[in-house]
């Protein structure tokens, strides 16, 4: 059984995977209730198909449960959240791995991601840079909104064959969110942290992408960073190489 931050998964005896969440109704029908259902839409991405839901009311409470049935998973999950060790991924794992964040881009959604459960907006965005960059003056206008995994780390990928899960908080965000959520989870790691950027330079490169990497930083270096934690120092250089590119642009 594995307990994450609002569900709970097992394995059945059917060989299938099921999520069981728990909601109150005002949290029913906002981006992350139903996410593993709307992405069983999806094509060209390597993720466990959707094998069906259970959806009820609570009698005595003002609650919904749902129970979501899929696949088992091709592989092992790569690892936590932030890795502290070189996975040493193959070459074609990262050929899958553009290759689905390529196709989720290009997909079509009315949903909105919710990275760390919150609903990603221009002004989430905005005040986020402007809190580790006060003093500088740059436009953080988002020009490109395209679908998203929101949670894209190395806990929610397997490997050796690429497979991509979690998509509770998939839905529409800033172009290169993935990207750079990705990077801040590998900086522990400096050559991994450098192989993603390398794997997704069109996303770096571009200015969303900029502002998504900055966006990321401030997470990294926010109020409750742990002044021991690795990625502090490569996160500040790059922010303010960024921040210094995004003013003269």
């Amino acid at each position: 059984m594995v307990h994450k931050r609002r569900s709970v998964g097992a394995r059945t005896d059917r060989h299938t995977w099921i999520r069981i969440e728990r909601r109150g109704l005002d949290k029913i029908g906002v981006p992350g209730w139903n996410g593993t259902e709307c992405a069983a839409r999806l094509e060209g991405i390597a993720q466990p198909v959707w094998r069906g839901c259970v959806v009820w009311r609570e009698a005595d409470e003002p609650v919904m449960w749902r129970v979501d049935e899929t696949e088992l998973l091709p592989s092992t999950p790569i690892g936590n959240a932030i890795l502290s060790e070189d996975p040493k991924l193959r070459d074609t794992w990262w050929q899958a791995f553009n290759a689905s964040l390529d196709a989720l881009a290009e997909q079509d959604t009315s949903r909105v991601a919710t990275p760390d459960t919150v609903t990603i907006t221009q002004a989430l965005v905005t005040e986020a840079i402007r809190s580790i960059s006060p003093s500088h003056d740059f436009d953080t206008t988002v020009q490109s909104w395209v679908p998203a995994h929101a949670d894209l780390h190395w806990a929610n990928m397997t490997a050796p064959t690429f497979c991509l899960f979690d998509r509770e908080d998939r839905g529409g965000a800033p172009r290169g969110l993935d990207s750079a959520s990705l990077w801040g989870s590998s900086l522990a790691v400096p050559a991994l942290a450098d192989r993603v950027w390398r794997e997704r330079r069109r996303d770096f490169e571009s200015r969303g992408g900029k502002l998504m990497t900055l966006f990321v930083c401030s997470k990294i270096l926010g109020p409750n960073a742990h002044p021991e934690d690795p990625r502090l120092t490569p996160t500040r250089r790059v922010a303010e190489r960024i921040v210094s590119e995004l003013q003269v642009g």
